[in-house]
Formats: structure tokens, C-alpha cells, sequence
């Protein structure tokens, strides 16, 4: 629901945890962190709420309401409300963004479970990573998390792709390029990650990988951070020559469980959740 009309109803007057970002109709949060939530018997409930740019300074207020007890922020935010918390975790300060909004000893903290979330899922071939050459499409606030958790697991160089390479600030071991180059770098790359929303619902034919360049992705590992749908058009190409593809559904869920675990001192029932996920994303 809008944010506004979420203002007005009755579950704002309730213990609540909100999704912040916008679009965020094609969310499966609320259902991740409600079953969790039942689980353990916390009354509260967790609602996804479209904000304006417009309302931002009316969302920051909302955080001072004790009904609110935490967030979790997506597309576009993530770097919107980095200076609006009174303290940074660790990770969240080092990446220069947030996706959680913990509320702790009357302080609003900013933390961020991407790079968890990211991590989990790759954790077995960490090995094979060490020293090597990634590619990235994407320089949104997700991307940051992505960088900080490949550079916890020894990735050595990133390659960033954007539309617009010249306007990121980037470090001494990312290089920029854009769609027509990027190419030029893959051979040398062991892991190709999407991190923008390109083939997600309702656009699913859509791929940062032209058809023409599919034969690069063979042998590598490939990790779409979208998960809606599970098998997107560039795990397909990905497949289709012999890649190792990796959907961002269990990116979602374990960065949904340590944002759980922040708020709440609980673990996330990832069984039961990936159970639920199954009736809603099967494969």
C-alpha cells in the first residue's frame, strides 16, 4: 500500500515492522518475515509501503513512533536514507548504504544485510573465487553490499557495468566500463552478477547479457540478484552454455534473516519460509 494510506490505517497504530521502497508491489518480504513473526508469537506485522521522494521527511518522523520497530528498505532508498539514522553498523558504514532500520536504546541504527544475504549462497565456492576477476552489472546500493562481500572472500578485481561508468566513485581495485566494453573483460572473470532489475517481472524477456555475448558466461558462475521470477532470462543463457547459475531468491531469504535476528534476537525459520516460497516461486 502507499505509505500514506498505511499512515491512516489501523496498522499503524499497531506494533509494526514496514518494507520501505517503491515499486514494492512485487514484494514477497511481507510473507518471509509474517511467517517468521507467527512463528515465534511476536505480535507485530510487517507491511510493504510505497514512499515518495516526497515523503521521506514524514518517514524519518514515522521512526520515532514506538508502534515502529524496524525496516527493511529497497529500490530507491538505500542510499536516500543513509544520514538519516543516528548510528551506522559496522558493515552498513563501510558499504555507504542501507537495506535495515533497527530501532535499539532509543537510537534509530542503520545496518545492512545485503552483503550477508549475497555471501551465503556463494559460501561453497569461496575458494574458487580468491584472487579472481568478478563483473558486476549495476551500480545501485545493492551493488555496494556486493563489492564488500566480495572483497570479504578475496575477489581481487571488480569490474563495474553501468550506462553511466564515469559517474560512480569507485576504488583502486574496481574498473569501469559500460554495455559495449564490458566484454573485453570477461574472459578473465570467474563470477558475473547481475544487480539490476533487468528481467524482473513484469519484464522478464530482459537479460544485461545481449544474445550475442551469451558463449562468455560458460564455465562461470553466474548469480542473478533478482528473484522474481526464480529462473530469469540470464540464469537461462547462463544454463544454456554451461554456466553455474546461482538465483537471488536465497539472497533475499538469508539477508531477510539476519535483518529478522537484528530486530528481533530470533532466528529466522528459513525452513519453513523456503517451504512457503515454494507454493509462491516453484521452480
Amino acid at each position: 500500500m502507499d505509505f500514506s494510506e498505511f499512515l491512516q490505517s489501523e496498522s499503524s497504530r499497531q506494533p509494526h515492522y514496514l518494507l520501505i521502497g517503491s515499486p514494492i508491489s512485487h514484494s514477497i518480504s511481507p510473507l518471509m518475515h509474517n511467517t517468521a513473526l507467527d512463528h515465534h508469537g511476536l505480535k507485530a506485522e510487517y507491511h510493504a509501503v510505497a514512499v515518495r521522494n516526497s515523503e521521506i521527511a514524514t518517514l524519518i518522523a514515522h521512526f520515532n513512533r514506538l508502534e515502529f520497530l524496524g525496516a527493511n528498505i529497497t529500490i530507491p532508498y538505500k542510499e536516500t536514507l543513509f544520514d538519516a539514522v543516528d548510528t551506522l553498523g559496522m558493515e552498513a558504514a563501510q558499504i555507504g548504504a542501507i537495506n535495515t532500520i533497527v530501532k535499539r536504546d532509543g537510537k534509530i541504527i542503520g545496518e545492512n544485510t545485503d552483503e550477508y544475504g549475497f555471501r551465503v549462497p556463494i559460501e561453497e565456492y569461496e575458494d574458487d573465487l580468491a584472487g579472481e576477476r568478478a563483473i558486476i552489472f549495476g551500480t545501485g546500493g545493492a551493488t555496494k553490499a556486493i563489492c564488500y562481500a566480495l572483497r570479504e572472500i578475496g575477489i581481487e578485481e571488480i569490474v563495474m557495468v553501468s550506462r553511466r561508468p564515469g559517474r560512480y566513485d569507485k576504488r583502486s581495485d574496481i574498473i569501469m566500463c559500460n554495455y559495449e566494453n564490458w566484454i573485453a573483460y570477461a574472459e578473465q572473470a570467474a563470477i558475473i552478477i547481475n544487480a539490476t532489475p533487468l528481467g524482473m517481472v513484469p519484464n522478464t524477456d530482459a537479460s544485461p547479457v545481449q544474445d550475442h555475448e551469451v558463449e562468455v558466461l560458460a564455465g562461470k558462475i553466474c548469480y542473478d540478484a533478482v528473484y522474481n521470477p526464480r529462473e530469469t532470462t540470464f540464469l537461462k543463457q547462463a544454463k544454456e552454455v554451461g554456466g553455474i547459475p546461482i538465483e537471488g531468491l536465497d539472497m533475499l531469504i538469508y539477508q531477510g534473516a539476519k535483518s529478522f535476528k537484528l530486530w528481533t534476537g530470533q532466528e529466522f525459520p528459513t525452513g519453513l519460509i523456503k517451504m512457503k516460497l515454494e507454493d509462491v516461486f516453484p521452480n
